[in-house]
């Protein structure tokens, strides 16, 4: 079978692997449609340190069952899932308590285990065992299921933001993740949610899928201004960093209110030193939350929302693109024309 792999010289390719089995207690899948993750697009363009190559790249994905080991239950040949991709050990303090993603141990589908850029996948036990695998509504596409877990991510970053009815959002980030953000802050019931951007198209793009929210462009605006003037000088409630710059870790100080909640949800390169400033945080007494992963709880009410017409992620899809034509997913995604692309092995 056909998969896009990460090599040891960090180069990207198309190569033949020979097609995974069903053991005792995994599970064999076919990959009907995977997404491109911006953690897969720093890959592509930079390498990767946490990757264990060769490596089957890609962890968000809807499929079809086609083989169950002997000791799998709940689960036959058909039935539609998809799986959450971080796994823990299932036997440490944060398993036991349901924060999986935070397992010392976190394995990771696409980087400790083969991804979804191919044709069949196997699941492992660890998966099986612990209940990273859901079966698919039967109400949601499976297009829509694919992308569940990024926004799933979205909302393990916003639980710790306790977002109210009636607060100023800030969101660094016009992609794929900033829009999500975007949508689930409006369900928390925000009063008035910004999206910036430097990127023209992107914000082009954000508006006509939001047109709720206000976008800005921050390479022609003063964004500590343009918010002083909208907030007459208060500051916003909430910032999400939905980008990777560091820099917007430095404004999104800046442009908070006292007391006011950060989620550093955008990783940024490099070793992420020397952009918060300590006595900033302790004189406006903010409040500074990281976000890593998601969790299967997060996934389960993600997959309810999209089922029951809360949110809507399908309008984020812009392109789908067959398994051979991988490198111009990425290369659309790099160049900022598109959202969210899926790769249709």
């Amino acid at each position: 079978m056909k998969a896009f792999t990460y090599l040891e010289d960090k180069s990207l390719v198309i190569q033949e692997h020979p097609a995974p089995k069903a053991h005792d207690d995994s599970m064999l899948v076919k990959i009907v449609s995977a997404a491109i993750c911006g953690t897969d697009l720093r890959t592509y363009r930079f390498g990767s340190e946490r990757i264990v190559a060769p490596r089957i790249m890609g962890h968000e994905a809807s499929s079809i069952v086609q083989e169950v080991g002997k000791n799998v239950r709940g689960f036959k040949p058909g039935d539609r899932v998809m799986t959450v991709p971080a796994i823990g050990c299932g036997h440490c303090k944060w398993c036991r308590s349901g924060v999986t993603n935070m397992c010392e141990e976190l394995r990771t589908i696409g980087f400790d285990f083969h991804g979804t850029f191919t044709e069949f996948m196997e699941i492992p036990s660890e998966a099986l065992s612990q209940g990273y695998v859901l079966k698919i509504d039967e109400r949601v596409s499976t297009d829509e299921a694919v992308i569940v877990e990024p926004a799933a991510c979205c909302l393990n970053g916003q639980e710790f933001l306790k977002i109210k009815p009636g607060d100023k959002v800030f969101i660094f980030g016009a992609g794929f993740i900033g829009c999500v953000h975007a949508e689930l802050a409006l369900i928390r019931g925000a009063g008035r949610v910004v999206i910036a951007d430097i990127s023209a198209s992107r914000l082009k793009i954000a508006q006509e899928l939001l047109p709720s929210v206000t976008v800005v462009d921050t390479s022609k605006i003063d964004v500590i201004d343009y918010v002083s003037k909208l907030t007459k000088r208060e500051g916003v409630d909430v910032v999400i960093t939905a980008a990777p710059s560091g820099a917007t870790h430095e404004s999104a100080l800046a442009i908070t209110a006292k007391r006011a909640r950060i989620s550093l949800f955008g990783g940024i390169p490099g070793d992420g030193k020397g952009f918060l400033n300590s006595n900033t945080i302790h004189y406006k007494e903010l409040s500074v939350f990281g976000s890593h992963a998601s969790t299967v709880a997060q996934n389960k009410q993600i997959m309810s929302w999209v089922a029951d017409g809360t949110l809507n992620l399908k309008k984020y899809i812009s392109a789908k693109f067959p398994l051979e034509k991988i490198h111009e997913g990425f290369e659309s995604l790099k160049n900022e024309a598109m959202l969210k692309v899926l790769i249709i092995p």
